[in-house]
């Protein structure tokens, strides 16, 4: 089993991740690594601490010599900012946030020991471990990248790219878009935001390729994977709506334009003519391209506050302030794509098996045999 657990504060000593479930034998190239966090930080529209973070990823065990061992995975993401016990109580909640709901929850009576475990920095631990997973995937021929498709009201032009070609694009464009014109008017909108102390939401979108078919299952709800992607993209900070191929314009269309018609060949086996499904049938991957996208609402924190009430006195006072970005959408992106990447990981490990990256690959090309002789 493949799992991982996160830990720590936005404003405490560090980030902690710990990995179990990954086979022995994956190399870990650690300046691709440093790479991936550094992707989650970028973005025009991000705060000022993305230029005091430097998220340099520690690893304390589970690899030696630059390889994994079979053995739990953890790493460490120290705060340059770790200030949690000198900063003030906060008693003022944000709209949207996290802040009130987990107050009541666990009794407290500050509301600082909510927000700082609920602030989106945890997501800088999940980099970390999207990332180990990546290095698996990449071994059985599985790449992933992510892109900006709309932010505000502001929507980019379609585009049907390799996911190389994806990838060298979005990492080119200031907001991740492969759209230039439409990313231009993106930043006016967040420089006008800028101005006004608001906020904007967007979506992302994450492309999959060189899935096999036969991954997740029909036979019990918690076992379609398109469901456990959803989950995943949900769990993001700040996404309210999930969406897997053409999900959402389908529901206003007749079947006969939504379903991807099967064709056959002997050269190329069964085919697709269209993905309007977003790779998965009945839960399981059908060997297309994977299409995921994540919705995100604008941000809580807002240097125009919104109203609120204080939760000791009960009276009317303006929202906390706390240190915010204009919009995470393209770092979200980043993020969609390493939650994408374990559960990827995982559902393969659940498929395959093996203790060691070759008896992976060994299970893994045999049952690609398999489907080639169907």
């Amino acid at each position: 089993m493949l799992r991982f657990l996160t830990a720590g504060e936005s404003h405490g000593p560090a980030l902690v991740a710990i990995l179990e479930g990954l086979p022995a034998g994956v190399s870990i190239d650690v300046r691709a690594l440093q790479g991936e966090m550094r992707r989650r930080q970028l973005g025009y529209g991000r705060g000022p601490r993305m230029q005091l973070e430097t998220d340099t990823v520690e690893l304390l065990s589970g690899i030696r010599r630059g390889k994994t061992l079979g053995s739990p995975i953890a790493v460490t993401i120290k705060n340059a900012d770790a200030s949690i016990d000198r900063l003030p109580v906060v008693t003022h909640p944000r709209p949207g946030h996290a802040d009130l709901a987990g107050a009541v929850k666990y009794d407290h009576r500050d509301i600082r020991n909510v927000l700082e475990r609920a602030s989106a920095r945890e997501t800088a631990a999940r980099v970390a471990v999207g990332a180990l997973c990546r290095a698996v995937l990449s071994r059985l021929g599985i790449e992933l990248a992510s892109h900006v498709i709309a932010l505000g009201s502001v929507r980019a032009r379609p585009s049907t790219v390799s996911v190389a070609r994806l990838r060298a694009r979005a990492e080119a464009s200031p907001l991740r878009c492969l759209d230039p014109q439409a990313s231009r008017r993106m930043m006016r909108q967040i420089d006008a935001c800028v101005k006004a102390g608001d906020t904007l939401g967007g979506v992302f979108e994450v492309v999959i390729e060189g899935v096999p078919p036969g991954l997740g299952s029909h036979v019990h709800y918690d076992r379609r994977l398109d469901a456990i992607l959803g989950r995943a993209i949900l769990s993001i900070h700040a996404v309210k709506a999930v969406e897997i191929g053409e999900g959402v314009a389908a529901a206003s269309l007749r079947g006969s334009r939504v379903q991807d018609e099967i064709f056959y060949t002997k050269a190329k086996g069964f085919a697709r003519s269209s993905n309007r499904a977003g790779g998965f049938e009945g839960g399981m991957t059908t060997g297309q391209p994977i299409v995921v996208r994540g919705f995100l609402k604008p941000l809580s924190t807002l240097r125009t506050p919104l109203r609120s009430v204080d939760i000791r006195t009960k009276r009317p006072v303006l929202a906390t302030v706390e240190r915010s970005d204009v919009t995470t959408v393209p770092a979200a992106g980043v993020v969609g794509e390493a939650m994408i990447a374990f559960e990827l990981a995982r559902a393969v490990l659940e498929k395959f098996g093996g203790d060691s990256l070759r008896e992976l690959k060994r299970n893994y090309d045999s049952y690609l045999r398999q489907v080639e002789q169907f």
